[in-house]
């Protein structure tokens, strides 16, 4: 199972090298298989680089539809058709209430599976996108998985939150929301976490709360202010506008945590 093979980690690695070009790996953390959820919100101006990483590309109902009007202006290339030719999604999951028809039409005509989730309202398009992402993974690649949600952050604050959630629905998978100014990442109170910092694509302005229930004890290293046995909660203290001082930080805590950090003009 997913959560007995995360759980066996005493440490738990994250890092954000899927903003990077494909070619930089950097040696200090391991690959990771990328899953991408595009969701429909404007695509993020780094979304080829998320493209590349990932092996699996599934698009929530109205992010087909982003993924056809925008990738052509993420790219360099000359020709629209050819663009939207090589970017097609291998799955489009969702309630279908988005999606234009004619969008639809063509990624079908172009291989991508057709998920219609109409009969099921009762969750939303991004929570039918992991569940199905957590079904399908074997076993035995669950621990190395990423999924990299773009469209989550930014619209409605009701669907933010709803998007938020679903990082502790499935608080045993990773999963990274993005947007064009920042990501978040929940660190299970399971794991110490060590976060490699990517200074060339993220930082330095980052932040650390909990938002399921109130923190007794939170530590950090690496930070311009760091926490020690600190308590957070909403109504008193929670880390906002911090600064990562160096390339590695890590967060110990008894309660399970957002972090957050700002992203730097990537082109």
């Amino acid at each position: 199972m997913l959560g007995r093979a995360i759980r066996s980690m005493d440490v738990m690695v994250h890092s954000s090298t899927f903003l990077l070009p494909k070619l930089y790996q950097p040696a200090k953390t391991p690959p990771k298989n990328y899953a991408l959820v595009v969701l429909n919100q404007n695509l993020p101006r780094f979304m080829p680089r998320l493209w590349t990483h990932a092996k699996l590309r599934i698009c929530a109902d109205g992010g087909a539809n982003r993924v056809f009007d925008e990738m052509f202006q993420m790219t360099n290339e000359q020709d629209y058709e050819s663009t939207r030719n090589r970017y097609i999604p291998e799955l489009i999951e969702g309630d279908m209430d988005s999606i234009r028809p004619e969008v639809k039409n063509f990624y079908s005509s172009q291989g991508s599976k057709i998920s219609d989730k109409s009969h099921n309202q009762e969750t939303t398009d991004l929570h039918k996108c992991i569940s199905r992402i957590h079904r399908c993974t074997p076993d035995h690649e669950k621990s190395n998985l990423c999924v990299l949600v773009t469209g989550a952050l930014g619209g409605r604050f009701d669907h933010e939150a709803a998007n938020i959630n679903v990082l502790y629905l499935f608080s045993d998978m990773r999963i990274v929301l993005l947007s064009d100014d920042c990501l978040i990442r929940l660190l299970p109170k399971t794991h110490k976490h060590e976060i490699y910092i990517e200074s060339s694509v993220e930082g330095p302005h980052c932040g650390l709360f909990p938002v399921g229930a109130p923190s007794g004890s939170t530590t950090t290293t690496g930070l311009k202010w760091n926490l020690s046995e600190a308590k957070m909660r909403f109504g008193s203290m929670i880390s906002t506008s911090n600064i990562v001082h160096e390339e590695k930080v890590t967060v110990q805590s008894d309660a399970d945590l957002l972090w957050t950090i700002s992203l730097r003009n990537l082109t």
